[in-house]
């Protein structure tokens, strides 16, 4: 019997997306629904290479999902494009430090773009390539230095969560990409730093404080009117027609507005209820996929919480998935010291008091990892009841991702109970 292609049935049902491509972060969409304000103060500090000039540092704040980023992106492509004629050109570079998170990939990774775009070009060079690793910092430093001088114009160096880099690296990488300036002739370098903590200044030392500089530009979080304005023109780009019912839109916006307002968590959530309603074989988009994607984005959601916890946190809620794991019931706290106890004597960790684990269990209620309520046990005085919102397994392998925590779960499984 020959088997059928796997692919046929799939492209003879109904089709619910047009391009989910629109749906997604990566995605800089030619308007910018409700961010003008945003777009006219970043252009009017970068307006300055326009007339010849170099423009200032620039910080960028708001919480995840403002659209600061895409915002960010957008005038950048603007501005290159408006620079081709002016007497300054400028070219804008884009660093994700989540990613690049180091003094020297830094600097390497910027050497390594502006070499290939020049390749590209008319500016061709026979510089070396920089290594992943193994040159002294100083010498990227100095070659990113002459790959400036050839290249000549302004440099608009972009760097997206700028605070995981300072936390990782400390601040000597900005203060080296600051102080730039003060040794290219030909060339000029300006910084736009994106970060979703608003004290991120307070993490630099007095020294690169000074050197950063520069203006803010805050991003506040959307409303779910304006959220529902975003995902209606996304809608439209992304699915058939007439696929999303009645009720979705709205939905998504109250989620994601509930939520912070994060624009990104409102389009994972439409674009997710649309894949839903795909593995269905549903007609339409309805509020129930919704409710579905809801429910399946807040367990990945958990996820990356777990995976992101201190040491100990982690050792705490690994107790408590173990107990949740043997016992259909509920457990106390005084169950939870005792088995966190034996994790910590089998993954060779000391273990904290009582009283610290406590505190520990009620921050894991606070992220909604677990629910801690305290009960009253009569003449046997007051406790709490622990009760886990993720399946058991799941937090386990996320945990054991963790090198210090990765002993094998059939070895945990063995603890005793006591």
């Amino acid at each position: 019997m020959v088997q059928r292609n796997p692919f046929e049935e799939i492209m003879r049902s109904r089709q619910i997306f047009r391009n989910r491509e629109f749906l997604r972060h990566t995605y800089v969409p030619d308007r910018l629904l409700h961010r003008d304000e945003q777009v006219r103060q970043l252009a009017r500090i970068l307006a300055a290479p326009l007339r010849g000039e170099t423009p200032s540092n620039i910080l960028v704040y708001g919480k995840p999902g403002t659209g600061k980023t895409a915002t960010v992106r957008y005038v950048g492509r603007e501005l290159e494009a408006a620079s081709a004629g002016a007497p300054l050109r400028t070219s804008v570079v884009y660093l994700n430090c989540e990613i690049v998170n180091t003094h020297y990939r830094v600097l390497a990774s910027l050497a390594e773009g502006l070499l290939e775009r020049m390749n590209n070009g008319p500016n061709r060079t026979d510089l070396p390539r920089i290594p992943k690793t193994g040159w002294p910092v100083d010498e990227v430093y100095r070659t990113l230095l002459k790959i400036l001088e050839m290249e000549g114009g302004l440099h608009v160096v972009v760097l997206d969560e700028i605070d995981k880099l300072v936390r990782r690296d400390g601040g000597d990488v900005l203060y080296s990409l600051t102080r730039m300036n003060l040794e290219l002739r030909k060339a000029k370098t300006c910084l736009i730093g994106i970060s979703n903590n608003l004290n991120f200044m307070d993490l630099l030392d007095a020294r690169v404080r000074s050197s950063l500089g520069g203006e803010e530009v805050i991003f506040p979080p959307y409303n779910a009117k304006q959220l529902s304005d975003i995902l209606e023109e996304r809608a439209s780009m992304s699915f058939c027609d007439g696929v999303v019912a009645d009720g979705v839109i709205p939905l998504c916006a109250a989620y994601a507005a509930r939520e912070h307002g994060d624009a990104r968590r409102a389009l994972d959530l439409l674009r997710v209820a649309g894949e839903t309603a795909e593995a269905e074989g549903a007609e339409q988009v309805t509020v129930e996929h919704v409710r579905k994607a809801h429910e399946r984005l807040e367990q990945d959601h958990m996820v990356e919480i777990i995976r992101t916890l201190p040491l100990q946190s982690k050792l705490v809620l690994l107790a408590v998935s173990l107990l949740a794991q043997r016992r259909p019931r509920p457990v106390i706290s005084g169950e939870v010291y005792e088995c966190y106890r034996d994790v910590c004597h089998r993954t060779g960790m000391e273990p904290l008091t009582r009283r610290r684990v406590s505190d520990l269990i009620s921050e894991l209620d606070l992220l909604g990892i677990i629910d801690a309520k305290i009960v009253n046990k009569g003449r046997y005085g007051r406790t709490k009841e622990v009760k886990l919102n993720v399946h058991p397994l799941q937090v386990q392998a996320v945990i054991q991702e963790d090198a210090m925590l990765a002993a094998p779960a059939s070895d945990l499984l063995t603890i005793p109970l006591r």
